[in-house]
């Protein structure tokens, strides 16, 4: 049975990821709000929100889970091409409301988004608390492409990317990835398997593994003030 929790009372634990539906992969819990408390606490256990408009706020942990360890990144021949053209520039936490207003738009072939106005506010005081962070990739002074995300300690949990010229989520993936990378972190979490992701050097882990990984690396420390230092 699913947890149902309290909007009241953002500090709720919740339950063990092992009680995670199997069908649908990884719902664990429904309800609550979208609290900076609450949303901490969901990502240093391994949970994040999804759900769509007109839905209670549904919680996951999938298994397995789709990872980067920032030094196995795989940059195509194709890719390393445009980004030695260096026709992109490349800023993190220039735009994070452009960011996330891009990556709410509907994909192609599809009329929704999940990402919702409720999300959308709950992100941006992330952001201007310190927690949420974006990556702008600028193309002749129009952002062109882009991603957002949550880090704790040395992981950098990713939500959603954006693209309006080819490429230019992969070149923002690759800059953050390498910018991680010289900050000490040890990990992304890239939540589900996409095949954009995979052919870039993300891997599957099982759920028990993960979650193992973050309590150990949520709780230490990167580059002291990495993404002040602009």
């Amino acid at each position: 049975m699913l947890k149902l929790l309290d909007p009241r009372h953002p500090y709720d634990d919740f339950p063990p990821v092992e009680q995670a539906l199997e069908e649908p992969d990884g719902l664990l819990a429904v309800g609550g709000d979208l609290s900076p408390p609450r949303l901490l606490r969901a990502y240093r256990h391994g949970v994040f929100p999804w759900y769509n408009p007109g839905e209670p706020i549904l919680w996951w942990s999938p298994d397995p889970r789709l990872v980067l360890f920032p030094d196995r990144l795989k940059v195509s021949r194709s890719l390393k091409k445009v980004l030695k053209q260096g026709r992109y520039c490349l800023t993190y936490d220039q735009a994070f409301d452009q960011v996330i207003e891009a990556c709410s738009g509907p994909r192609r072939d599809e009329t929704g988004t999940w990402i919702t106005p409720e999300m959308k506010t709950a992100y941006l005081n992330l952001h201007s608390l310190g927690h949420a962070h974006s990556v702008e990739c600028w193309y002749e002074g129009t952002l062109a492409g882009g991603l957002y995300g949550v880090a704790i300690g040395r992981v950098f949990f990713g939500e959603s990317m954006f693209h309006r010229h080819s490429n230019a989520s992969k070149i923002a993936f690759v800059h953050l990835t390498r910018w991680l990378q010289q900050w000490n972190y040890a990990l992304i979490d890239c939540q589900v398997r996409t095949n954009h992701l995979l052919s870039m050097g993300a891997e599957e882990i099982p759920r028990s593994r993960f979650i193992k990984q973050i309590q150990r690396w949520c709780q230490e420390c990167c580059a002291s003030d990495a993404w002040k230092s602009a």
